[in-house]
C-alpha cells in the first residue's frame, strides 16, 4: 500500500470514529440551536460531508469534536442567513400597536412590572414551549437575530455581519423583536 493511500485509509476511519462517537452531541447542539429536528439532522450530516471533503485541512491543532463543532456552527449561521434573506417591510404597523403618535407608551401596553417569581422562568419546560412558538410567531430576520444574539451569544457585529444587515437595522430589529416577544408573553404566558 502506498503512503498516500495508507493516510487515506487512516483519514476515513478517524472519520468514522467522529461519526460514532460525536453525532449525537451536535445533533443536540444543533437542535438546541434550531429547535427543528430535521434541519438539525441534515446539518450534522452536511457538517460530516464537509469534514470528509476537508478532512485533510485538519491538522491536530485543536481536537476533532471542537473542529467538528467549529464547522457545525457555521452551518447553523449558514442556515440563520439564509432565512434572513427575505427583506423587511419598511412600514411601522407594528410599532403602531405599542406607541402612540408622540412615540410614548400606549396605556394598556406599558411593561407590567415583574415579582421575583419570574426569575427562573427559563427552567419551566411551558414557559420554554412558549417561548418558542413566539419566536417561531416573528419574522424570520427578527427571529434569527435574537436567537444568535441570545442562544449563540454572539455580539451585534458579528451577527451584522453574518446576516449582512447594518448596525442601525440590527438594532431596529432587536427592539421590534423585543417588543413582539414581550407582547406574545404576556398574551399567552403572563394573562394567565
Amino acid at each position: 500500500m502506498k503512503l498516500d493511500e495508507q493516510f487515506m485509509s487512516k483519514q476515513k476511519h478517524d472519520i468514522s470514529e467522529w461519526v460514532e462517537s460525536y453525532t449525537s452531541d451536535m445533533f443536540s447542539y444543533a437542535f438546541h440551536k434550531l429547535s427543528d429536528e430535521e434541519l438539525a439532522r441534515e446539518i450534522v450530516q452536511d457538517t460530516f460531508v464537509t469534514v470528509a471533503e476537508k478532512i485533510q485541512d485538519f491538522r491536530g491543532e485543536s481536537t476533532p469534536k471542537t473542529w467538528l463543532f467549529s464547522i457545525l456552527k457555521y452551518k447553523i449561521i449558514e442556515v440563520y442567513r439564509e432565512k434572513t434573506k427575505t427583506p423587511l417591510p419598511a412600514d411601522n404597523t407594528m410599532l403602531s400597536n405599542f406607541f402612540d403618535e408622540y412615540d410614548s407608551w400606549l396605556q394598556n401596553q406599558k411593561p407590567m412590572p415583574r415579582g421575583n417569581d419570574d426569575l427562573h422562568l427559563l427552567d419551566d419546560a411551558e414557559f420554554q414551549n412558549v417561548l418558542k412558538r413566539c419566536l417561531e410567531a416573528l419574522p424570520e430576520k427578527w427571529s434569527s437575530s435574537v436567537k444568535l444574539k441570545y442562544l449563540m451569544n454572539k455580539k451585534g457585529a458579528e451577527i451584522c455581519q453574518e446576516l449582512d444587515i447594518s448596525p442601525t437595522n440590527f438594532w431596529q430589529i432587536m427592539h421590534r423583536a423585543k417588543l413582539n416577544l414581550r407582547d406574545c408573553l404576556e398574551k399567552n404566558w403572563f394573562q394567565n
